[in-house]
């Protein structure tokens, strides 16, 4: 009986040994090709860090399933037209639904296809605030929405406007935001000044260029928070072992 304990019990470590390995082994290569992915679209971040949920990794290898498989790109950085550099402190992107026969587990050939993927990172409000490129411009969140505030010069004073901005998500990961619903405390209600508010108010339109994501991210939505615009990304059938774009 003793004897039979003991086998068991190293029997039970080694498949824990093998779990742990055949584990850290889909996680680097995942991680490797996403890192391939941000380079060739001329982005960086620091090494993609993949989790593969659940456990034990061995009885999803079996099945060829898995339920999520996390990835996170610290750091991330990419071009966003213009000279400029969009950054996020993290990309956080969620693989859905994850086949991976395995065959391609072992051996490295073929994909392992997620049926969905949603990635989510930060932009801050002081890049948001260069891309307007008004002196004085302040953004900030609040009752859900995002708001600026300006001075302006009208009738030899200086007057703080206030807007509300409107998203618009266009193709190749574009962003528009648009001013509207702008008051001005102690301003006269007449034509002269509100031409010259909507005047100002226009230039402080502009287009939010999100970098290239990995894994064929395309923004979806964005979203105020107390800190910068929170930008979703999504996808489908994605191969989360390709390094092609």
């Amino acid at each position: 009986m003793i004897t039979l304990i003991v086998l068991l019990l190293i029997v039970a470590g080694l498949a824990a040994v093998a779990d742990r390995v055949g584990k850290n082994y889909a996680e680097r290569m995942i991680s490797d090709k996403v890192a391939e992915q941000v380079a060739n679209q001329k982005a960086t971040s620091e090494k993609p860090d993949v989790t593969v949920e659940g456990f034990p990794f061995l009885t999803q290898v079996a099945r060829g399933h898995y339920d999520e498989i996390k990835i996170g790109l610290a750091n991330f950085s990419g071009p966003a037209g213009n000279d400029r550099t969009i950054k996020m402190k993290l990309l956080d992107v969620r693989a859905k639904d994850v086949a991976a026969p395995l065959d391609t587990i072992r051996s490295g050939n073929g994909n392992i296809v997620a049926g969905s993927v949603t990635g989510s990172g930060l932009i801050d409000y002081p890049q948001l605030v260069e891309l307007v490129g008004q002196p004085g411009v302040k953004l900030a969140a609040k009752n859900g929405k995002l708001t600026g505030t300006a001075p302006v010069q009208a009738l030899g004073q200086t007057f703080t406007v206030t807007g509300t901005a409107a998203f618009t998500v266009k193709s190749g990961n574009v962003v528009q935001v648009r001013f509207s619903d702008v008051t001005a405390e102690g301003l006269p209600d007449n034509a002269l000044v509100k031409g010259l508010i909507n005047s100002y108010v226009n230039k402080l339109a502009f287009d939010l260029r999100v970098p290239a994501l990995p894994l064929k991210l395309t923004v979806q939505k964005v979203e105020p928070t107390a800190e910068g615009l929170r930008v979703t990304a999504g996808a489908s059938d994605v191969a989360l072992n390709s390094s092609g774009l």
